[in-house]
């Protein structure tokens, strides 16, 4: 049947489908023919074999001579063999026949579903047509169209070069694209208006390099940009229901990144735009960079480190995964000093390159991969990789990895998320470390919730500063004068005692705009 139409006809629907329609009779009376042809040779070929068998049988009763009673018995061997053979072809024949009925519903089901695709698709194309059709005469309406037609476009161009007032219908005449001509049209407007459009800022005119150039993308820039404006505030996220049970059932043990989420789950950000996040308090990194005492510079990296997880509480949504090769740039030399540049480098497992740049004398680079596990009630979020934080003039060297989130009430109740586990902050050049821990919350627990606590040590493991605040608010460092053994606890644990200084802070939340 798709032979027998040509790729081009034109044939309407009331046209198509009775050919269709007496093709396919014709096509099932030929088949019922050979059906019954078969049901013939099948009654044949046992009546004949029955006659063969009884035949032979009898020549057994029969007295012959010994050299015939031989060939006898090979005779009624094939006899017999040729019974088999008939008997399974007939078999395979009657399971064939159930094989084809069982599934010429299902096959005509098909058919029939195809013939609708094929109708409706032949009804959007024709609704297609009409719309070009309409939008092209509106084109060449418009008021602020060049005055001639015919020049404003090159050869191969769709439009027909008549008047604007032409009210041709669905005849209207196309033009073949010439042999040799190039692959896009070029469009000739008046420069002012050009210009006027691809500003679209009205701050003035913009001067555009060299028409030369034009044919390289990347000439196609302002040699003088202007001024970024950059918004106050998102809007706001649609309030939706969501049946987060019907998503998640089916989901536990599976990897976060192979969970198939609803949009609305996620906040409009991308997750390189969210790695970017972790600058907000650089201004702890520039302050580090004078510091001369190593000791004291951990204590702002640790802060640093630590401030990173600071709207965690606020913002449960998950930020949108990225393309493979997508890139977000933050460039805030002017105002902040810092360029930050984030890509995404693999999609299965994810995993974004982060880089950033301090005129004040320090970068940072980053490598992020996402472990999870879906637990049924709660998700466990593992980002793998190392973040490394280099000072120009010191030459100091901080290495560190992220801890553990995990979001609570998955299925039932408000989302929550916590932090969690241990995260070691090193000092390549000077071996120094500092332990940050970040306590898991419990219920019963008499400690500030969020809480985190951290000591910073020398190469020799002598501490110098304990580090102690809220992940979500503030952190604060002391300095120690004498550390000592208390006595064992009744676990049998033994804790030390620093006795301190008092507390100064070093990193305080800012207000949420």
């Amino acid at each position: 049947m798709m032979s027998s139409h040509s790729d081009d006809s034109g044939d309407d629907e009331e046209t198509a489908s009775p050919t269709d329609k007496s093709e396919l009779h014709h096509t099932i009376k030929n088949l019922s023919l050979k059906l019954d042809d078969l049901s013939t040779c099948n009654d044949l070929i046992a009546k004949h074999g029955a006659a063969l068998q009884r035949s032979l049988t009898e020549l057994d009763g029969l007295k012959i001579p010994a050299e015939s009673s031989e060939k006898l018995k090979a005779v009624n061997e094939r006899a017999t063999l040729f019974r088999i053979t008939s008997n399974a072809m007939i078999n395979a024949c009657r399971d064939f026949l159930e094989l084809a009925e069982t599934h010429s519903r299902k096959w005509q089901r098909a058919l029939q579903y195809e013939q609708e695709q094929r109708v409706h698709l032949e009804e959007t194309i024709e609704q297609l047509a009409k719309q070009h059709n309409s939008l092209e005469r509106a084109f060449r309406s418009a008021p602020g169209r060049a005055s001639n037609p015919a020049k404003s476009f090159s050869e191969g161009s769709l439009l027909t070069p008549k008047g604007e007032d032409s009210e041709e219908d669905e005849d209207t005449e196309y033009f073949d694209a010439m042999e040799d001509a190039t692959s896009f049209i070029t469009v000739i407007t008046q420069a002012k208006e050009d210009r006027k459009a691809e500003g679209g800022t009205g701050t003035g005119p913009v001067d555009w390099t060299s028409p030369d150039n034009m044919l390289d993308g990347a000439s196609l820039v302002p040699k003088e940009a202007p001024k970024v404006k950059r918004r106050a505030r998102i809007p706001d996220k649609p309030n939706y229901s969501l049946n987060l049970w019907s998503i998640m059932k089916n989901c536990i043990g599976r990897e976060l990144s192979k969970i198939p989420m609803p949009v609305n789950f996620n906040e409009p950000l991308s997750m390189l735009q969210r790695l970017t996040e972790d600058l907000e308090y650089h201004h702890l990194l520039d302050k580090a960079v004078h510091c001369t005492n190593p000791v004291e510079q951990m204590c702002l990296v640790a802060a640093f480190s630590v401030s990173s997880y600071s709207t965690t509480v606020h913002r449960i949504a998950k930020p949108f995964n990225p393309m493979l090769g997508e890139t977000f740039e933050l460039d805030r030399l002017d105002d902040m000093g810092l360029r930050s540049i984030c890509e995404q480098v693999s999609h299965h497992p994810p995993s974004a390159a982060h880089y950033v740049f301090s005129k004040h004398g320090w970068s940072l680079w980053q490598e992020i991969t996402i472990s999870s596990k879906f637990r049924g009630k709660y998700l466990s979020i593992m980002p793998l990789g190392a973040i490394h934080l280099e000072f120009q003039t010191s030459g100091n060297h901080y290495v560190w990895r992220k801890s553990t989130s995990t979001v609570h009430n998955i299925i039932v109740g408000k989302l929550w998320i916590d932090q969690t586990g241990d995260i070691e902050i090193v000092n390549h050049k000077t071996k120094d470390r500092c332990q940050l821990k970040f306590l898991p919350y419990s219920y019963f627990s008499k400690d500030v919730a969020r809480k985190v606590t951290g000591v910073v040590s020398d190469s020799q493991g002598e501490a110098h500063y304990v580090l102690s605040g809220s992940w979500d608010e503030q952190m604060e460092c002391a300095k120690i004068v004498q550390s000592s053994p208390s006595s064992p606890s009744l676990e049998g644990k033994q804790k030390t005692v620093y006795q301190t200084l008092p507390a100064k802070l070093l990193w305080k939340k800012y207000p949420l705009p």
